[in-house]
């Protein structure tokens, strides 16, 4: 049936409107109107909802509340192009508002924008759907959605519309969208990099500075940086340098070179075509601090690699960064130090700082920016590191007194760093000692207080360093810098465990100091380390045994065992074998304690306290007549063996003169707890040493020595006692009878007349140490101790010129004294046990 042609003139339909003129001041109509089937109607309604919205954000959303959008969401798809196109025209400037562009990703209306960005769509179309687009880009969920549903692919095309909104709209999205890795790789697949070249050449600013921005992030790929350079990309980028025109694109122009410059054939083509001096130049003259902070990033950058570095040295990068280290802004100044520090590790290029860039950086250091304070001592780390003349050039620029300053820095990369560098001057010693006498133990005691694990570490090793000297020791412990160095032993770092150890042992070098360290529980830490497989490391066994060998009673207490290196000292007291865990009393500590019948505290001190009149008995127990002395270790061990090299032809008369010192040099006694104390004197001790000094150091062999010592200390402490009958020897009420008399349980070694193992070992090793032989105590069971030496056997007969080993042997102090039993034999097990 065919279709009915309308005559001409005739009336119209009675079913049929008259066209009617709607017109509405309220967007509640209007939105109504968006429900209408007539095109015409949709389209002005769009139309004048699009007005409505431009007007601002709270009509945004007032069209919201009244459900306009979910209506305008099925008109995008609208068949009438005209509906179509201002549908979506109210979508793009309505996506602006927080709540609009929420709902919109709730209707998922990515999908239908995309399917809009066709060629064959209005380019009023293309216009607001990239716009629409590009504001809801700014999220991630919808960066996700438009990548997953092609979204880049039209994207890019329109790059190169016609239409200078489409494209700012288009290169806006996509530079949202490259933020993300994935989207990075795929615009590059694209074949991005000819169209946002093009862009650069846009008469519109926003349009290039977009691209350059798009350009700086999808750079940071390598490939992709490689496609630059084909695409002459980097001929662009120093072009814009070059026009005074596009001064206002300089930074986000730089911010690609800095990632181009990263690799090195990119880098290398700069320098060919002479960009790279070009952009040096460009930088150096210029006064905006983006510019110069871009500048300074990207040859950080381009530094990581050391071919690089190769590079930028021959281009005397150095002058450049050493400059920008004067301009007045600290952003500049903190780039241009972060470069340097990169630069560092081209030993041209430190060469070339430390001659002229060290004072700089020693005045950054009183800057009142703490970021800057920290790059510039960050700077110094890598200039004095394995580098004495830059090391003395920082304490020619007066350095060391600012790094002091910086120890107090509020950044915890400036105090750790500062440590360091002093550190890495103290390898040289006048730089030591000039810092040491600035007082850095003290200023040390707080850093070793942080609770940062890297200033924890290097104030520790800091320590280790300076702690050599003994002064440094005495001023740290004065600081109140020991304890917080011992609780550093404690912690679950590694590194500051090991520095804590390693500056534990260089402190515990003098016996004040190791005790103290032992008193805040260095000793029990220590021990406890070592018998972890996984905290123990190289110093903390070193440190321990450092720590014992300057605390010898507490050593001899703890571990029943000295060495021929432990020299005791007075001061020295012997009470038993202290059990793990219990607190170890000083000699003051003990004799203040009230008479008990427990086991008594055996001490040695042979010096006289001159302002103390000794009792008349025994001033009558030397002779006054002649100038009492006694030896040094040191000296009295060297005199010993130089004696046995010479042989038995030198005069008694001269040998004494070698070995004899005035009373004045006997070593200061060290006072454990408290400086005001001070134990008794013991003269009889000091007359047995004198005496053994005067009788047996001029024999000629050391086992001659040793016999006549065994004989004279078993004569003092009641002589040779018959095996069978060692029980009858009543040692114990005698030394109880002394204890009754001084009314203490600590008992001074010459009071002692009737003694047994313990007691003749302890006499034994005290004047073997004061006039040079060599021999160890050890702790047995049941009282018993003894000596062990070591000599060297004659030759066998009829052999001469053999060098024979030395070898060990006990010291029998009791019942045949003077008799060498050798070590491991059944006498020496006898000896010990039984």
């Amino acid at each position: 049936m065919g279709k009915k042609v309308k005559k001409e003139g005739e009336p119209p339909p009675k079913d049929v409107l008259d066209p009617l003129l709607i017109e509405s001041k309220t967007a509640a109509t209007v939105v109504l109107m968006l429900s209408s089937p007539e095109e015409e109607v949709l389209a002005k309604a769009c139309d004048s909802l699009y007005k409505f919205a431009s007007k601002g954000d709270e009509n945004k959303a007032t069209l919201l509340a009244l459900g306009a959008v979910e209506q305008l969401y099925k008109l995008i798809s609208h068949e009438d192009p005209t509906v179509r196109r201002n549908a979506i025209m109210v979508f793009g400037i309505m996506a602006s508002n927080y709540d609009v562009k929420k709902l919109l990703r709730e209707l998922d209306v990515t999908n239908s924008l995309i399917s809009h960005l066709v060629p064959e769509e209005d380019v009023v179309i293309h216009e607001f759907a990239t716009l629409c687009l590009a504001y809801m880009a700014v999220e991630y969920t919808t960066k996700v959605q438009i990548f997953e549903q092609g979204g880049l692919e039209p994207l890019i095309r329109l790059l190169g519309s016609p239409d200078p909104d489409v494209q700012k709209n288009s290169v806006e999205c996509i530079y949202l969208l490259v933020q993300d890795f994935q989207s990075r790789a795929a615009v590059r697949e694209l074949n991005i990099i000819p169209p946002l070249l093009e862009l650069l050449k846009s008469e519109y600013p926003v349009i290039q500075l977009l691209a350059l921005k798009t350009l700086e992030v999808i750079s940071k790929d390598g490939e992709t940086r490689i496609m630059l350079g084909e695409n002459r990309g980097l001929d662009c980028l120093l072009t814009i340098l070059e026009t005074d025109e596009f001064s206002d694109l300089h930074v986000e122009a730089l911010a690609v070179l800095g990632n181009c410059l990263e690799d090195v054939h990119t880098l290398q083509l700069i320098q060919q075509s002479g960009g790279l001096k070009k952009l040096l130049s460009f930088v150096g003259d210029s006064t905006i601090p983006d510019i110069q902070k871009n500048a300074a990033k990207a040859i950080t950058k381009a530094a990581y690699d050391s071919e690089n570095r190769n590079i930028l040295n021959e281009e005397e990068v150095e002058k450049c960064l050493i400059n920008l280290l004067e301009t007045d802004n600290d952003g500049v100044k903190v780039a241009a130090s972060q470069a340097i520090s990169a630069m560092c590790a081209n030993s041209a290029s430190k060469r070339a700082f430390g001659l002229q860039g060290i004072p700089q950086l020693v005045q950054l250091l009183s800057s009142d920016n703490e970021e800057v304070k920290e790059a510039a001592v960050t700077v110094l780390v890598n200039l004095t590191a394995a580098s004495p003349s830059n090391a003395s050039a920082v304490a020619e620029a007066e350095g060391i007194e600012p790094l002091l300053n910086t120890l107090y820095a509020q950044r915890d990369g400036a105090i750790a760093n500062a440590a360091t560098v002093l550190t890495n001057l103290a390898m040289q010693e006048p730089l030591r000692v000039n810092i040491q006498s600035h007082g850095i133990m003290s200023v040390l005691a707080e850093p070793l207080r942080s609770t940062n694990s890297q200033v924890q570490s290097k104030a520790a090793f800091a320590v280790a360093v300076f702690g050599c000297d003994a002064d440094a020791r005495t001023e740290l412990r004065k600081a109140g810098g020991l304890g917080p160095l011992v609780e550093l032993l404690h912690s679950k770092n590694e590194e500051v465990r090991r520095n804590a150890c390693w500056a534990v042992m260089i402190c515990a070098s003098d016996e004040l100091t190791a005790v103290e360290l032992c008193r805040l529980g260095a000793l029990d830490i220590l021990e406890e380390i070592n018998l972890s497989i996984s905290r123990k490391n190289n110093f903390s066994k070193a440190a321990l045994e450092k720590l014992l060998d300057n605390n010898l009673s507490q050593k001899y207490s703890q571990m029943g065992y000295l060495s021929s290196n432990n020299i005791i000292t007075d001061g020295f007291y012997d009470c038993g074998q202290i059990k793990r865990g219990m607190k170890f009393s000083s000699l003051e500590e003990l004799s203040m304690q009230a008479l008990t019948d427990r086991r008594a505290i055996i001490f040695i001190n042979a010096k006289p306290q001159e302002e103390q009149a000794s009792p008349p008995g025994e001033e009558k127990a030397h002779d006054s007549s002649h100038e009492q002395t006694i030896l040094s270790p040191s000296i009295s061990r060297k005199s010993s063996r130089e004696k046995t090299r010479k042989g038995k032809g030198k005069k008694e008369e001269e040998k004494s003169k070698e070995v004899i010192q005035i009373l004045s040099a006997v070593q200061d006694e060290i006072n454990l707890q408290n400086t005001q104390w001070l134990p008794p004197p013991d003269l009889i001790l000091l007359n047995y040493i004198n005496d053994a000094s005067k009788t047996i150091l001029p024999l000629t062999t050391t086992r001659e020595q040793v016999v006549a010592l065994a004989q004279f200390v078993a004569d003092k402490m009641g002589g040779p006692i018959e095996r069978d009958k060692l029980h009858n020897f009543s040692w114990e009420l005698h030394i109880s009878e002394i204890e009754f008399e001084l009314k203490c349980n600590v008992v001074p070694i010459g009071k002692v007349k009737k003694g047994t193992f313990y007691h003749r070992a302890l006499l034994f090793k005290a004047i073997a140490d004061r006039i040079g032989i060599g021999c160890s105590l050890v702790r047995g069971k049941y009282n018993r101790a003894w000596n062990e030496v070591k000599l060297v056997d004659d030759s066998p007969q009829g052999i001469t010129g053999l060098l024979l080993p030395p070898r060990e042997y006990i010291v029998d102090l009791m019942f045949e004294p003077g008799r060498l039993i050798k070590e491991g034999s059944v006498e020496a097990d006898q000896y010990k046990h039984i």
